[in-house]
C-alpha cells in the first residue's frame, strides 16, 4: 500500500526535515535508524526530488523503512518486493526506485526473486539490511545467521555455514556489487550516491547493529576487524576511521577478486564488482514497446484465432 501523502514539487532545496514523518518504531540503538538516515541523507545530498521517488519493501524490520521517509512507498509482502518494484521499473521508468529488505526477506523466501532481479538488472537500488538474524520475530535463526550463534529457533547454536550475500550475487551475475556499515554514515552515504549513479541492479549490502538480540555481532567502536576496498572507480574509505584499518586497492571491474573478497572470512567494505555494460531487461521492454507496431483493441486476439 502507499504509505505516504503525496510529496509536492518544489523550488526549495530538499531537506532532512522534509523528508521526516512518524518517529521510527525500532529497538533503541537499531543499524535501522542509521540506514533510514543514510538515505534520507543521500536525498538531501543528491537533491533527487521526493515526489519521484519510490521506497518498496518486504517484510521484517527493514520492511517500515518506507513508512519513514516522505516520498511515494510501498510496503509489499514477504520476500517479494523485488517482484513489485520490477513492475514499478517497467511502467513508470521515470521514477527513482529503491528496494528495502532485510537478509531473511532476501536470501530465504525471497531468494529466487533474488537471483532474477539480479540477472534482469532492472534500475534500482536495493538496500539489504543484513543483522544475520530474523529480528521481528525475535531472535530466530536467519540465512546469514553466522555458524554457532545461538537462536531462539537453534538453542544450542546455529548448525550451518551462513549464506554470503556478496558470493551470491556475484554469482548470480550482478552489475553491481558493494557494502557498507549502519555506524559508517560518510561511507554508507557514497556508497549510495555509486549505487544510484549505476545504470542497472546495484546491490547496497549494509551490515546492520541489532543490539537488542545480538548485541556482540558487529563492533561499531572499533574498526581492526574489517577492511575498506579503495580504488578510483570505486568508493573512498570513510575518512574517519581509514587510518584505523586495513585499506586494499582493489578494482571494480576484476570480478576474480572481487570473488576472493567476498569469499575471505574478512569483512570487506566498498565497492567489490561493477559491471555497467550489462544488458537491462527493463530497457530491452521499453524499447520493444516503442518499435510496437499500433494495433486496434478489436485486433488483439485475432492470433489466437483457429
Amino acid at each position: 500500500m502507499v504509505t505516504q501523502t503525496q510529496p509536492s514539487p518544489s523550488s526549495q532545496p530538499l531537506t532532512i526535515k522534509d523528508l521526516q514523518t512518524e518517529n521510527p518504531r525500532w529497538c533503541v540503538g537499531c543499524g535501522d535508524f542509521g540506514i533510514l538516515m543514510g538515505v534520507k541523507r543521500f536525498m538531501v545530498d543528491t537533491q533527487i526530488s521526493a515526489a519521484q521517488t519510490v521506497n518498496v519493501s518486504g517484510i521484517g524490520c527493514s520492511g517500515r523503512a518506507p513508512n519513514y521517509i516522505n516520498a511515494y512507498g510501498v510496503h509489499s509482502i514477504h520476500g517479494r518486493p523485488i517482484t513489485v518494484a520490477m513492475g514499478l521499473a517497467l511502467s513508470r521508468p521515470d521514477l527513482n526506485l529503491f528496494i528495502h529488505a532485510g537478509d531473511g526477506d532476501t536470501l530465504s523466501i525471497g531468494g529466487n526473486h533474488f537471483i532474477h532481479g539480479i540477472n534482469k538488472n532492472f534500475k534500482c537500488v536495493f538496500v539489504l539490511y543484513d543483522n544475520e538474524l530474523y529480528a521481528l520475530t525475535k531472535n530466530q535463526t536467519s540465512p546469514t545467521t553466522r555458524k554457532g550463534h545461538t537462536t531462539m529457533t537453534q538453542p544450542q547454536g546455529t548448525y550451518l555455514d551462513p549464506i554470503g550475500a556478496l558470493r551470491l550475487a556475484l554469482g548470480a551475475g550482478a552489475s553491481f556489487v558493494a557494502s557498507t556499515a549502519d555506524w559508517i554514515p560518510d561511507h554508507m552515504a557514497s556508497t549510495l550516491k555509486a549505487a544510484f549513479a549505476h545504470p542497472g541492479f546495484a546491490l547496497v549490502h549494509i551490515s546492520q547493529r541489532c543490539p537488542h538480540f545480538d548485541p556482540n555481532n558487529f563492533d561499531h567502536k572499533t574498526s581492526s576487524w574489517f577492511s575498506f576496498l579503495k580504488h578510483e572507480k570505486g568508493i573512498a574509505p570513510d575518512k574517519r576511521i581509514a587510518d584505523k584499518t586495513e585499506v586494499i586497492e582493489h578494482d571494480p571491474s576484476n570480478l576474480e577478486a572481487a570473488f576472493k573478497f567476498a569469499c575471505s572470512p574478512r569483512p570487506y567494505f566498498g565497492l567489490f564488482y561493477q559491471n555497467s555494460n550489462k544488458p537491462r531487461y527493463d530497457s530491452i521492454m521499453h524499447d520493444l514497446v516503442k518499435q510496437a507496431k499500433p494495433r486496434s483493441r478489436a485486433q488483439l486476439l485475432d492470433g489466437y484465432k483457429i
